[in-house]
Protein backbone atom coordinates (compact mmCIF):
# COMPACT_ATOMS: atom_id res chain seq x y z
CA UNK A 1 0.00 0.00 0.00
CA UNK A 2 2.69 2.49 0.49
CA UNK A 3 4.30 1.92 -2.32
CA UNK A 4 1.37 2.61 -4.38
CA UNK A 5 0.64 5.75 -2.34
CA UNK A 6 4.36 7.03 -2.74
CA UNK A 7 3.80 7.48 -6.61
CA UNK A 8 3.72 10.89 -8.14
CA UNK A 9 1.14 12.67 -10.81
CA UNK A 10 3.68 11.87 -12.89
CA UNK A 11 4.55 7.99 -12.43
CA UNK A 12 0.62 7.55 -12.84
CA UNK A 13 0.85 9.42 -16.37
CA UNK A 14 4.39 7.69 -17.37
CA UNK A 15 2.29 4.47 -16.57
CA UNK A 16 -1.02 4.89 -18.67
CA UNK A 17 1.11 6.19 -21.29
CA UNK A 18 3.14 3.38 -21.37
CA UNK A 19 -0.03 1.25 -21.55
CA UNK A 20 -1.25 2.84 -24.35
CA UNK A 21 1.87 2.47 -26.54
CA UNK A 22 2.18 -1.34 -26.00
CA UNK A 23 -1.46 -1.58 -27.07
CA UNK A 24 -1.07 0.25 -30.02
CA UNK A 25 2.11 -1.57 -30.63
CA UNK A 26 0.03 -5.28 -29.63
CA UNK A 27 -2.75 -4.74 -31.98
CA UNK A 28 -1.86 -2.48 -34.70
CA UNK A 29 -0.34 -4.13 -37.46
CA UNK A 30 1.65 -0.86 -38.63
CA UNK A 31 2.28 1.96 -36.59
CA UNK A 32 4.10 4.79 -36.59
CA UNK A 33 5.35 7.59 -33.80
CA UNK A 34 5.20 11.25 -35.41
CA UNK A 35 8.33 13.03 -34.47
CA UNK A 36 8.86 17.11 -34.76
CA UNK A 37 11.87 17.46 -32.72
CA UNK A 38 8.92 19.40 -29.98
CA UNK A 39 9.24 19.27 -26.88
CA UNK A 40 5.65 16.85 -26.66
CA UNK A 41 7.19 14.21 -29.37
CA UNK A 42 10.51 13.90 -27.57
CA UNK A 43 8.56 13.64 -24.00
CA UNK A 44 6.24 10.43 -26.07
CA UNK A 45 9.76 9.32 -27.33
CA UNK A 46 11.14 8.96 -24.22
CA UNK A 47 7.99 7.33 -22.99
CA UNK A 48 8.37 5.29 -26.22
CA UNK A 49 12.15 4.10 -24.87
CA UNK A 50 10.86 2.72 -21.60
CA UNK A 51 7.46 0.85 -22.87
CA UNK A 52 9.80 -1.18 -24.77
CA UNK A 53 13.28 -1.53 -23.02
CA UNK A 54 15.46 -2.86 -22.87
CA UNK A 55 14.27 -4.29 -27.17
CA UNK A 56 14.22 -1.25 -29.76
CA UNK A 57 11.67 0.82 -30.48
CA UNK A 58 9.11 -1.32 -32.63
CA UNK A 59 7.90 1.19 -34.65
CA UNK A 60 9.16 3.82 -37.09
CA UNK A 61 8.97 7.84 -36.58
CA UNK A 62 7.21 9.82 -39.13
CA UNK A 63 7.66 13.51 -39.24
CA UNK A 64 5.65 15.60 -41.83
CA UNK A 65 8.16 18.66 -42.81
CA UNK A 66 6.37 22.13 -43.83
CA UNK A 67 9.41 23.16 -44.84
CA UNK A 68 9.37 25.95 -43.01
CA UNK A 69 10.89 25.13 -39.53
CA UNK A 70 13.28 26.52 -37.48
CA UNK A 71 17.09 25.74 -38.22
CA UNK A 72 17.70 24.75 -34.61
CA UNK A 73 14.15 22.02 -34.08
CA UNK A 74 15.58 20.50 -37.63
CA UNK A 75 18.94 20.18 -36.51
CA UNK A 76 18.08 18.38 -32.72
CA UNK A 77 15.44 16.13 -34.35
CA UNK A 78 18.19 14.36 -36.96
CA UNK A 79 20.71 14.51 -33.73
CA UNK A 80 18.39 13.13 -31.64
CA UNK A 81 17.42 10.43 -33.66
CA UNK A 82 20.65 9.58 -34.26
CA UNK A 83 21.82 9.39 -31.09
CA UNK A 84 19.32 6.76 -30.59
CA UNK A 85 19.36 4.78 -33.77
CA UNK A 86 15.49 5.11 -34.57
CA UNK A 87 14.34 5.09 -38.25
CA UNK A 88 12.83 8.40 -39.37
CA UNK A 89 10.60 8.66 -42.17
CA UNK A 90 10.53 12.61 -43.23
CA UNK A 91 8.04 13.63 -45.99
CA UNK A 92 7.82 17.37 -47.29
CA UNK A 93 4.52 19.73 -47.69
CA UNK A 94 6.97 21.11 -50.33
CA UNK A 95 6.77 17.92 -52.70
CA UNK A 96 3.09 17.60 -52.50
CA UNK A 97 3.26 21.26 -53.15
CA UNK A 98 5.45 20.00 -56.23
CA UNK A 99 2.47 17.38 -57.36
CA UNK A 100 0.25 19.46 -56.95
CA UNK A 101 -1.85 18.29 -54.30
CA UNK A 102 -0.97 21.40 -52.09
CA UNK A 103 -1.92 24.43 -53.57
CA UNK A 104 -1.10 27.75 -51.50
CA UNK A 105 -2.91 30.98 -52.29
CA UNK A 106 0.55 32.94 -51.36
CA UNK A 107 4.44 31.77 -51.23
CA UNK A 108 4.66 32.89 -47.80
CA UNK A 109 1.28 31.13 -46.52
CA UNK A 110 1.48 28.89 -43.31
CA UNK A 111 1.89 25.51 -44.38
CA UNK A 112 0.90 23.79 -41.09
CA UNK A 113 -2.96 23.14 -42.75
CA UNK A 114 -1.43 21.54 -45.81
CA UNK A 115 0.58 19.14 -43.44
CA UNK A 116 -3.05 17.05 -43.87
CA UNK A 117 -2.64 16.26 -47.24
CA UNK A 118 0.85 15.14 -47.17
CA UNK A 119 0.36 13.43 -43.90
CA UNK A 120 -2.52 11.19 -45.35
CA UNK A 121 -0.17 10.80 -48.90
CA UNK A 122 2.19 9.08 -46.33
CA UNK A 123 -0.15 7.26 -44.46
CA UNK A 124 -1.90 5.78 -47.50
CA UNK A 125 2.20 5.48 -48.81
CA UNK A 126 2.89 3.33 -46.18
CA UNK A 127 0.21 2.05 -45.02
CA UNK A 128 -0.11 2.83 -41.57
CA UNK A 129 -2.92 2.46 -39.75
CA UNK A 130 -1.79 3.92 -36.03
CA UNK A 131 -0.14 7.24 -35.80
CA UNK A 132 1.18 8.16 -32.50
CA UNK A 133 1.60 12.04 -31.76
CA UNK A 134 2.14 14.03 -28.55
CA UNK A 135 -1.18 16.31 -28.40
CA UNK A 136 -3.05 16.71 -25.00
CA UNK A 137 -6.42 18.06 -24.43
CA UNK A 138 -5.16 21.05 -22.57
CA UNK A 139 -3.87 22.58 -25.62
CA UNK A 140 -6.91 23.52 -27.98
CA UNK A 141 -10.87 23.28 -27.68
CA UNK A 142 -11.08 20.99 -30.80
CA UNK A 143 -7.98 18.60 -29.17
CA UNK A 144 -10.08 18.03 -25.88
CA UNK A 145 -12.81 16.66 -27.78
CA UNK A 146 -10.40 14.00 -28.94
CA UNK A 147 -10.47 10.53 -27.89
CA UNK A 148 -6.62 8.75 -26.95
CA UNK A 149 -7.97 6.51 -29.95
CA UNK A 150 -9.37 8.74 -32.30
CA UNK A 151 -11.07 7.27 -35.37
CA UNK A 152 -10.48 8.56 -38.83
CA UNK A 153 -12.51 7.07 -41.32
CA UNK A 154 -11.32 5.63 -44.99
CA UNK A 155 -10.60 9.73 -46.47
CA UNK A 156 -8.34 10.37 -42.70
CA UNK A 157 -11.11 12.66 -41.78
CA UNK A 158 -12.38 13.01 -38.41
CA UNK A 159 -15.71 13.03 -36.93
CA UNK A 160 -16.06 14.32 -33.64
CA UNK A 161 -19.43 13.02 -32.91
CA UNK A 162 -18.86 9.65 -34.15
CA UNK A 163 -15.85 8.60 -32.08
CA UNK A 164 -15.74 5.34 -29.99
CA UNK A 165 -15.98 4.88 -26.14
CA UNK A 166 -13.29 4.59 -23.79
CA UNK A 167 -14.81 3.41 -20.67
CA UNK A 168 -12.20 2.22 -18.64
CA UNK A 169 -9.66 2.24 -20.50
CA UNK A 170 -11.05 -0.20 -22.98
CA UNK A 171 -9.67 1.20 -26.25
CA UNK A 172 -10.86 -0.74 -29.78
CA UNK A 173 -8.35 -0.58 -32.28
CA UNK A 174 -10.21 -2.43 -35.02
CA UNK A 175 -10.11 -0.76 -38.29
CA UNK A 176 -11.20 -1.26 -41.74
CA UNK A 177 -8.58 -1.38 -44.76
CA UNK A 178 -7.46 2.63 -45.75
CA UNK A 179 -9.02 3.88 -41.82
CA UNK A 180 -6.63 4.87 -39.37
CA UNK A 181 -6.22 6.16 -35.82
CA UNK A 182 -4.45 8.76 -34.37
CA UNK A 183 -3.23 7.73 -30.66
CA UNK A 184 -2.42 10.40 -28.30
CA UNK A 185 -0.65 8.75 -25.32
CA UNK A 186 -0.27 12.12 -23.37
CA UNK A 187 -3.74 13.56 -24.08
CA UNK A 188 -3.97 13.33 -20.13
CA UNK A 189 -1.17 15.37 -19.82
CA UNK A 190 -0.66 19.19 -19.23
CA UNK A 191 1.86 21.54 -20.25
CA UNK A 192 2.82 21.87 -16.72
CA UNK A 193 2.72 18.04 -16.53
CA UNK A 194 5.24 18.27 -19.63
CA UNK A 195 7.85 20.43 -18.06
CA UNK A 196 7.92 18.81 -15.27
CA UNK A 197 8.53 15.50 -17.10
CA UNK A 198 10.97 17.04 -18.80
CA UNK A 199 12.81 17.77 -16.10
CA UNK A 200 12.99 15.06 -13.92
CA UNK A 201 13.62 12.73 -17.26
CA UNK A 202 16.70 15.49 -17.65
CA UNK A 203 15.51 15.79 -21.56
CA UNK A 204 17.52 17.18 -24.18
CA UNK A 205 15.22 19.68 -26.20
CA UNK A 206 15.81 21.78 -29.38
CA UNK A 207 17.46 25.19 -27.85
CA UNK A 208 14.89 27.90 -29.12
CA UNK A 209 12.66 26.51 -26.11
CA UNK A 210 15.19 28.47 -23.55
CA UNK A 211 15.27 32.58 -23.20
CA UNK A 212 17.40 33.68 -25.78
CA UNK A 213 17.71 36.75 -27.76
CA UNK A 214 15.85 37.21 -30.83
CA UNK A 215 15.06 39.75 -33.34
CA UNK A 216 10.93 40.29 -33.12
CA UNK A 217 8.28 42.48 -34.58
CA UNK A 218 5.09 43.29 -32.05
CA UNK A 219 1.78 42.58 -33.99
CA UNK A 220 -2.19 42.14 -32.97
CA UNK A 221 -0.25 41.14 -29.39
CA UNK A 222 2.01 38.43 -30.98
CA UNK A 223 5.59 38.77 -31.11
CA UNK A 224 6.30 37.44 -34.36
CA UNK A 225 10.16 36.29 -35.09
CA UNK A 226 11.84 38.34 -37.90
CA UNK A 227 12.96 35.69 -40.91
CA UNK A 228 12.73 35.31 -44.47
CA UNK A 229 9.52 34.01 -44.48
CA UNK A 230 8.38 36.60 -41.99
CA UNK A 231 9.83 39.80 -42.67
CA UNK A 232 8.55 43.47 -41.15
CA UNK A 233 5.76 45.16 -43.07
CA UNK A 234 6.27 48.49 -44.15
CA UNK A 235 5.13 50.07 -41.27
CA UNK A 236 6.61 48.00 -38.71
CA UNK A 237 9.99 48.45 -36.68
CA UNK A 238 11.89 45.07 -35.69
CA UNK A 239 12.79 45.03 -31.81
CA UNK A 240 15.60 42.63 -29.87
CA UNK A 241 13.51 40.67 -27.27
CA UNK A 242 14.76 37.98 -24.45
CA UNK A 243 11.94 35.25 -25.52
CA UNK A 244 11.27 31.36 -25.95
CA UNK A 245 9.53 29.13 -27.48
CA UNK A 246 6.45 27.25 -25.48
CA UNK A 247 5.70 25.30 -28.86
CA UNK A 248 7.56 25.23 -32.04
CA UNK A 249 5.97 24.48 -35.69
CA UNK A 250 5.74 26.27 -39.05
CA UNK A 251 7.87 29.78 -39.34
CA UNK A 252 5.06 31.60 -40.56
CA UNK A 253 2.22 31.08 -37.63
CA UNK A 254 4.74 30.37 -34.50
CA UNK A 255 5.47 33.04 -32.16
CA UNK A 256 7.61 33.35 -28.91
CA UNK A 257 6.62 34.55 -24.92
CA UNK A 258 8.79 37.30 -23.85
CA UNK A 259 10.62 34.98 -20.68
CA UNK A 260 14.06 35.36 -19.39
CA UNK A 261 13.19 31.67 -18.28
CA UNK A 262 16.52 29.83 -19.32
CA UNK A 263 16.21 25.99 -17.13
CA UNK A 264 12.82 23.53 -17.28
CA UNK A 265 12.67 24.73 -13.15
CA UNK A 266 12.20 28.63 -14.32
CA UNK A 267 9.57 27.44 -17.26
CA UNK A 268 8.06 25.39 -14.58
CA UNK A 269 7.41 28.28 -12.27
CA UNK A 270 6.49 30.32 -15.51
CA UNK A 271 3.79 27.81 -16.72
CA UNK A 272 2.54 27.37 -13.05
CA UNK A 273 0.81 30.22 -13.16
CA UNK A 274 0.27 31.12 -17.22
CA UNK A 275 -3.51 32.32 -17.63
CA UNK A 276 -3.29 31.55 -21.59
CA UNK A 277 -2.79 28.20 -23.39
CA UNK A 278 0.68 27.74 -25.46
CA UNK A 279 -1.49 27.92 -28.60
CA UNK A 280 -3.35 30.58 -27.82
CA UNK A 281 -0.36 32.42 -26.85
CA UNK A 282 2.07 31.53 -29.65
CA UNK A 283 0.43 30.46 -32.99
CA UNK A 284 -0.73 33.32 -35.76
CA UNK A 285 -3.51 30.47 -37.37
CA UNK A 286 -5.35 29.67 -34.25
CA UNK A 287 -6.60 33.06 -33.98
CA UNK A 288 -9.33 33.08 -36.54
CA UNK A 289 -12.79 31.06 -36.71
CA UNK A 290 -11.33 30.39 -40.52
CA UNK A 291 -7.95 28.87 -39.42
CA UNK A 292 -9.81 26.49 -36.28
CA UNK A 293 -8.56 23.18 -35.35
CA UNK A 294 -11.65 21.60 -35.32
CA UNK A 295 -11.67 22.89 -39.09
CA UNK A 296 -8.66 21.36 -39.60
CA UNK A 297 -9.14 18.25 -37.94
CA UNK A 298 -12.60 17.55 -39.70
CA UNK A 299 -9.78 17.98 -42.86
CA UNK A 300 -7.30 15.41 -42.13
CA UNK A 301 -5.16 17.54 -39.82
CA UNK A 302 -3.22 15.98 -36.98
Amino acid sequence: MGAISSRTHLDWLESEAIYILREVAAECERPVLLFSGGKDSVVLLRLAQKAFHPASIPFPLLHVDTGHNFDEVIAFRDRHVAELGAELIVRSVQDSIERGTVVLRREGDSRNAAQATTLLEAIEEFGFDACMGGARRDEEKARAKERVFSFRNESGQWDPKAQRPELWNLFNTKVHPGENMRVFPISNWTELDVWQYIARENLDLPSIYYAHEREVIRRNGLLVPVTAITPPRSNESAEMATVRFRTVGDISCTCPVESAADSPQAIIAETAISTITERGATRMDDQTSEASMERRKKQGYF
